[in-house]
């Protein structure tokens, strides 16, 4: 196990539907958050990574956010992955630091997504992932496009309505145990079933939310890691994968990129699926999290049925998945959400996170997913 570099700082606001702040107001708070957990002062920060903000459209959002927040580092970046960015902003850190160009990284994602949106402008932004001549003409949403992958996996393997329900409830559960997770209500899967169609097979409480909320990490070398105040969650594996942009590019729409970042991350990490405690898993719709099992080879292709209804993927079961709440039910703030798979797999590892700790986790999964399951990056994460 080679670690690459070490998260020391973690930080959040509360997700939430409506909120008084901008979105730089928000990814603010998360970071002033981050760096006082870590125990360190704003000044010793020389390296900022910023997820792109759809709400606000500023051309160079790290060099905005910095300016904000009166940073001025040797290094900055603002990776425009989609959902993926949150593992991909970790590996950019990881080489940032190794590289010398900087020694201390932060970095922050999110936005004041319904507010300076709302939901219908979000959609149409959104668009975006359509092919502009074979998808888009057609009046093509990203439920849509995920619906196309949720029918062709049913048609396969026989997975079922009430199977992506699972998923839902068992997020919900979750996030009922969260405190700064948008929904705090438990569900039933017939609570999800007789929710409204969005697109079939995909009902709403399949379908991730449009949120409010920022989250921010902090990352430093192994060797300064010791001497800060919290316990080191070391990343000792990393990957990327790729399959195409636009879903009518796709070869196969139950595979995805996840199978190869998954085997990279793995692969350098020296474990395999088996040896995870914990895992994050990118849910902005109930399918993803089916896909990603298989893909990440936590069970074979097709199995992810049986595997969630067998194993169980709640907390005290086999392998607990978005213990936060995850974007179903956590929230959803763009794209910079992903980062809340992260700060809730180092809450675990650093064995912080109260009713939800998953007992002598020491091992986590956090996969991120951009587009319509076309950008994949995978975190292997270790407590020593």
């Amino acid at each position: 196990m080679s670690i690459q570099a070490s998260i020391v700082g973690l930080g959040e606001t509360k997700m939430e539907k409506v909120s008084c702040k901008t979105t730089l107001e928000l990814q603010g708070e998360a970071a002033l958050n981050a760096v006082k957990d870590a125990g360190i002062s704003m000044s010793e920060i020389d390296g900022v990574i910023v997820a792109p903000s759809l709400s606000d459209g500023f051309i160079m959002p790290s060099v905005t956010f910095c300016d904000y927040m009166n940073i001025y580092p040797k290094y900055t970046l603002a990776p425009s992955i989609g959902g993926a960015v949150g593992a991909m902003m970790v590996e950019n850190a990881i080489h940032a630091i190794n590289s010398g160009a900087c020694e201390t990284v932060l970095l922050v994602g999110g936005e004041s997504r319904n507010n300076q949106l709302g939901r219908n402008k979000a959609i149409e932004l959104l668009s975006s992932v359509s092919h502009p001549d074979f998808e888009a003409p057609y009046g093509t949403l990203v439920p849509g496009l995920y619906s196309l992958i949720a029918k062709r996996h049913m048609e396969l393997y026989g997975t079922t309505e009430r199977d992506l329900a699972k998923v839902a409830v068992a997020m919900r559960y979750h996030a009922s145990l969260n405190p700064l997770a948008q929904f705090q209500e438990v569900i039933s899967e017939d609570d999800v079933l007789n929710s409204k169609m969005i697109a079939d097979p995909l009902h709403m409480l399949d379908c991730s939310p449009v949120s409010n909320g920022a989250g921010a990490l902090i990352i430093t070398s192994a060797e300064r890691a010791k001497s800060l105040r919290q316990h080191p969650v070391h990343v000792i594996g990393y990957g990327e994968g790729y399959t195409h942009e636009y879903v009518t590019s796709s070869s196969d729409l139950t595979s995805s990129g996840a199978k190869q970042s998954g085997e990279r991350a793995f692969g350098m990490a020296g474990i395999t699926p088996s040896e995870i405690d914990v895992a994050m898993l990118y849910d902005c719709f109930t399918i993803t999290v089916l896909m990603e099992l298989e893909d990440l080879g936590f069970c074979e292709k097709g199995t992810s049925s049986s595997f969630v209804q067998e194993k169980g993927i709640k907390l005290g079961e086999g392998l607990p998945i978005n213990t936060h709440g995850g974007l179903l039910s956590h929230g959803h703030s763009g794209g910079g959400s992903s980062l809340f798979h992260i700060t809730e797999a180092v809450r675990q590892l650093r064995h912080q996170a109260d009713n939800r700790q998953v007992e002598n986790a020491k091992l986590a999964c956090v996969h991120s997913n951009g587009g319509v399951m076309s950008a994949h990056g995978t975190l292997i994460l270790a407590r020593d």
